[in-house]
């Protein structure tokens, strides 16, 4: 491929990819774990946007518990969003691990 032709395309890559990056942005998804007593919202950056908490699991005798469950929900959340990631983006998805 001609070298100047590759530069010419770059601002549609360019635009493409802030294109991307607000998608990402917009994506959203809920894990949940422990019976949806802990409930983790991840952003499609993979940031913490939100932690539900059932009163029923919040005993100071069995914190280690809470930890684990907390966990567990943010793994459930990642992975949804993921799936929503490789759904939305096919197969362009892998170029996309450096950006989140």
């Amino acid at each position: 491929m001609n070298p100047f032709e590759l530069l010419k395309d770059m601002d549609a890559i360019k635009k493409n990819l802030g294109n991307v990056q607000a998608e990402l942005a917009q994506l959203s998804a809920t894990g949940s774990s422990g019976g949806n007593i802990v409930n983790v919202t991840l952003n499609g950056k993979f940031e913490m946007t939100g932690l539900h908490l059932d009163p029923l699991c919040v005993d100071p005798r069995d914190i280690k518990m809470l930890e684990d469950l907390i966990v567990a929900a943010h793994h459930d959340a990642m992975s949804k969003i993921q799936d929503e990631m490789k759904s939305k983006f096919g197969p362009m998805h892998g170029g996309l691990q450096g950006l989140v």
